[in-house]
């Protein structure tokens, strides 16, 4: 079952490829980066889990079982956040695309200037500086390290 929509959230667009279902757990890959989602409200004729379906539990079920058995644990895909809503507020600062914030270097109060760094996001293993667009004052820190994001997320807001 793979199945591929293009959607279009607060004018951003976005490719969404459903690649498999199993349980309450659906494979997407979205704009190009691979997510394991719960799902809710399932339809009624849907099996509730891998064990009850005729050809019973995937190899990727049993790898995402293994991967991610403590439910906690930031490295399992399947606990990424979920997609935000995407800001056209000039005075909020979106992520430039998926990653862990890994550094943030300002504090709410704060003036920041055109330029200066507000955070680091690693993303592919390479670290990406986030800064402030202009001048202004840190009224609002969206993300804390570790935090995984996806593209477009708010990171902070300026005043």
């Amino acid at each position: 079952m793979m199945k591929t929509y293009k959607l279009t959230i607060n004018g951003e667009p976005f490719e969404v490829t459903v690649n498999s279902i199993e349980g309450t757990t659906a494979n997407v890959t979205v704009n190009g980066t691979p997510y394991q989602v719960d799902l809710e409200d399932l339809p009624a004729e849907r099996p509730d889990s891998p064990a009850e379906r005729p050809d019973g539990p995937s190899e990727t079920t049993d790898r995402h079982s293994r991967a991610c058995s403590d439910r906690h644990s930031r490295a399992c895909p399947g606990n990424l956040p979920p997609a935000p809503a995407v800001s056209h507020d000039a005075s909020v600062i979106p992520s430039p695309l998926p990653g862990v914030i890994i550094e943030i270097n300002v504090k709410e109060g704060q003036t920041v200037h055109a330029g200066e760094k507000i955070a680091v996001l690693e993303a592919m293993k390479m670290e990406n500086e986030i800064t402030a667009p202009r001048d202004g004052i840190v009224t609002a820190i969206h993300v804390s390290k570790g935090d995984s994001i996806l593209e477009g997320a708010p990171v902070v807001t300026l005043s």
